[in-house]
């Protein structure tokens, strides 16, 4: 045993010689720097790139045997020695085991790559100045191999017994940097302080692999001159086990986990983002890239989603094609906070220079209250649930820029839409064409601030209920005059400011800052109503201009939806109405103010309820005359004919021709209504006039004695003090008719049998008016 003992270190000793002695002749007796020349020649033959090695080659054996360069370059064959080098590092070195040596294998222990320079430039054209390089290395890259061979190997290892173990124990690119120049675009990205390695580096089996770098982004290419800082910074990290299949070309990545930490100009708090996954496998064979099982993990941060940033993932599966620049995202899951769910898949194309993309997505129902809030883009709303119930389903495309949702179904608050939706990121173009079944826009609508029920309930066709504010912007002009706009709505049902619009059909479009209302139409209250208009934003302040239409419009269902009690209407029939109108501004008062143009309607079929204006007057006429009525009269006031034609200037409206027509009376006047105050005038009279449709006989006399009304107040006052009898009108009248045909008796017995009817028209007109009346008799007869 002890014989033996000796005899092995022995045999241990007389190897250790042999390697020390080895190395002494290898350090000693072959210069590096005779392998410069065949290096040079090589890398010039195969990639075409012109070597310069500024630095020495040197050997190195403690601890471990190995060569390394310092300070080489790499020129394209079109660079001048001016310029600056394609690529550079400031020291390379690639060093062997000892232990490896000792069996008869040569293994690599270590792969050293410091201070690495790339510059990549696309030209105008688009051309990319590495692409000869990476056709002349693929077209070479079977015999590089055996080219480089010969002055690596040395002459004592061909032929000999050694073997290649191709097992690094270590690989590391230290401090390199990248710089991206895109002439075309007018950009430039680069990539700092990247730092890559690879333990137990082996083409059979997988590795542990590990890369960070830092990521920047440059809008334009003088941003040194200009002194301008990124638009992105992200600081990046990769890791998981990488398997090279060297001869197929194929890269897999298992276990990939990818984490980004990014600053974005004008936005503060850093974007979290982080990607794992299954396996990423890069085929360059067959130029495909493949991921499966990913993850993608977002944390946004912005002041305005709050102090916490909120976390987004996103699940799927990716294969993407190389040579055509197109993938699929395939099995899509997007969640998020507040039940949001968005599924589907994507196909993308032109990923190298204009991406755009197709599929399809579904998005389950789920609440955008929250998310608005979290934006800060809440508007106040009338319905407290508004929004809360949104789901939508559609095939999609679009690109960067504008995104298409081309077979849209949408339900929005248990109201339900399809047809198409198109519109750009930035909010300049908006193109639809849907059809729905009804939509209550009240509840969209800012809320009606408390005011007095008869402000409300006389507001000018209700529009005082969408504006509680009324010093806030009508339009978002600024959106407006940036915007194209097409689209086309047609509606089931729509209810706006508490009325209800059947059978809506509605057209706008515009650009430059010119919108136009093309055509609106609608079933109203079994009627009609039409309009067309248009808003010119080219001009200070904006201008409107709007043509309403309304025929055969019934009144009492329309004007008890104006009202916000239970009281019956005033009125009943069918209205027609047309006009002109424009205005500027873009406020109500002040739209109000500027209104001018003219209208023109009349009521068809018409009554005034739970009034008869006959068998008053007639009343009043039989007693005058020393008679009584014997008639049955009607709980209302029925009129053939109502018309009227409105002239507005500058926020007052005028009318001249007001005319009622009832069977043997006739109700004419003007007025005046100021709809900046909400003041209104109005002075009428009624009188009898000769027919075969008279309402009752009276004395031809009486045919020329008006019974003349007053009415003038605020809209918002209260209608009870509106209306007056006019005294004065009415005194003057029968003054000039009867003060030479009649006695004091004669006053006494008509005031006597006046008093029944003028209590009755006390009630009518209001207190105080059969006094004023009375007074009036007396004073013919003095």
């Amino acid at each position: 045993m002890k014989r033996l003992f000796q005899t092995l270190l022995a045999a241990i000793g007389v190897l250790g010689v042999a390697v020390v002695a080895a190395v002494v002749y290898v350090t000693t007796f072959l210069d590096p720097e005779d392998f410069k020349p065949r290096l040079v020649e090589v890398v010039r033959e195969q990639s075409g790139l012109e070597l310069s090695l500024d630095g020495p080659l040197t050997w190195s054996f403690y601890p471990r045997l190995g060569v390394s360069v310092e300070q080489a370059e790499g020129r394209l064959p079109e660079q001048s020695t001016d310029e600056p080098p394609f690529l550079a590092f400031s020291r390379a070195e690639v060093s062997l085991a000892f232990a490896p040596l000792l069996r008869g294998e040569i293994a690599i222990e270590g792969l050293t790559l410091d201070g690495m320079q790339l510059r990549l430039i696309r030209d105008e054209e688009g051309r990319g100045n590495w692409e000869t390089l990476m056709q002349r290395l693929d077209e070479r890259r079977e015999g590089a191999e055996s080219a480089l061979a010969p002055a690596s190997a040395g002459p004592s290892l061909e032929g000999s017994n050694l073997a290649v173990a191709l097992n690094i124990a270590s690989v590391q690119v230290r401090n390199g940097a990248a710089r991206y120049r895109d002439l075309a675009a007018g950009t430039e990205w680069l990539l700092e302080e990247l730092n890559l390695s690879g333990t137990n580096v082996n083409p059979q089996r997988a590795f542990p692999f590990r890369s960070s770098f830092r990521l920047k982004s440059y809008p334009s290419l003088d941003w040194r001159e200009l002194e301008r800082g990124p638009t992105l910074a992200s600081d990046i990290s990769l890791e998981g086990r990488m398997r090279l299949a060297l001869a197929e070309r194929r890269y897999v990545l298992e276990g990939l986990k990818l984490t980004t930490a990014s600053d974005l100009a004008n936005i503060e708090g850093r974007q979290q983002l982080d990607l794992s996954g299954q396996q990423l496998t890069l085929d360059l064979s067959q130029q495909r890239l493949q991921l499966q099982e990913g993850r993608l993990e977002a944390g946004l941060h912005h002041p305005s989603l709050g102090e916490s940033p909120v976390p987004l993932v996103l699940a799927m599966a990716l294969d993407a094609d190389l040579s055509e620049n197109t993938a699929q995202l395939r099995d899509m899951q997007l969640t998020g906070p507040d039940d949001l769910r968005l599924s589907g898949h994507l196909n993308l194309a032109g990923l190298d220079r204009s991406p755009t993309y197709s599929g399809q997505v579904s998005l389950a129902p789920f609440s955008l209250r929250p998310w608005l809030s979290r934006l800060g883009k809440m508007p106040s709303m009338a319905g407290p649930q508004a929004l809360s119930d949104v789901a939508l389903t559609s095939p999609v495309r679009g690109n960067l820029e504008r995104i298409e949702l081309a077979g849209l179904t949408m339900v929005l608050d248990g109201s339900t839409f399809t047809g198409r939706l198109s519109t750009a990121f930035d909010g300049s173009l908006l193109d639809f064409e849907l059809q729905g079944d009804r939509l209550d826009l009240d509840s969209y609508l800012p809320p009606a601030e408390p005011v007095d029920q008869s402000a409300v309930r006389h507001g000018f066709l209700g529009i005082g209920k969408a504006h509680a504010d009324d010093t806030a912007a009508l339009v978002p002009a600024e959106w407006l005059s940036q915007l194209t706009l097409a689209g086309v709505l047609e509606l089931a049902q729509l209810r706006l400011s508490g009325l209800d619009f059947t059978e809506v059909g509605l057209a706008l479009s515009g650009s430059n800052g010119q919108q136009r209302l093309e055509r609106f139409g609608s079933v109203f209250y079994d009627g009609e109503l039409s309009a067309s208009g248009a808003l010119d934003l080219t001009r200070e302040p904006i201008r409107w201009q709007l043509n309403p239409q309304l025929s055969r419009v019934r009144l009492e269902p329309l004007l008890q939806a104006l009202g916000d009690d239970d009281s019956p209407a005033p009125l009943r029939g069918r209205l027609t109405l047309a006009g002109e109108l424009e205005s500027r501004t873009n406020s109500w008062p002040t739209l109000k103010r500027n209104l001018n143009g003219r209208m023109h309607g009349h009521i068809d079929e018409g009554a005034v309820l739970d009034v008869n204006v006959s068998q008053e007057l007639c009343s009043l006429a039989a007693l005058a005359e020393g008679r009584e009525t014997s008639r049955d009269w009607s709980s209302d006031t029925r009129f053939e004919r109502a018309e009227a034609s409105l002239r507005i200037t500058d926020g007052i409206a005028r009318s001249e021709d007001i005319l009622v027509t009832i069977p043997g009376i006739e109700l004419g006047g003007v007025g005046e209504l100021d709809l900046g105050s909400e003041r209104f005038d109005l002075r009428a009279a009624a009188r009898f006039v000769d027919g075969a449709d008279a309402a009752c006989p009276v004395n031809p006399r009486l045919e020329r004695v008006p019974l003349p009304v007053r009415c003038s107040g605020e809209l918002s006052g209260d209608s009870g003090e509106w209306c007056r009898f006019d005294r004065e009108a009415f005194q003057a009248t029968l003054a000039e008719l009867l003060r030479d045909e009649v006695s004091q008796r004669a006053g006494d017995e008509l005031e006597r049998r006046l008093e029944r009817p003028l209590e009755q028209l006390e009630e009518r007109l209001g207190e105080g008016a059969s006094r004023e009346l009375r007074d009036a008799v007396r004073g013919l007869f003095n």
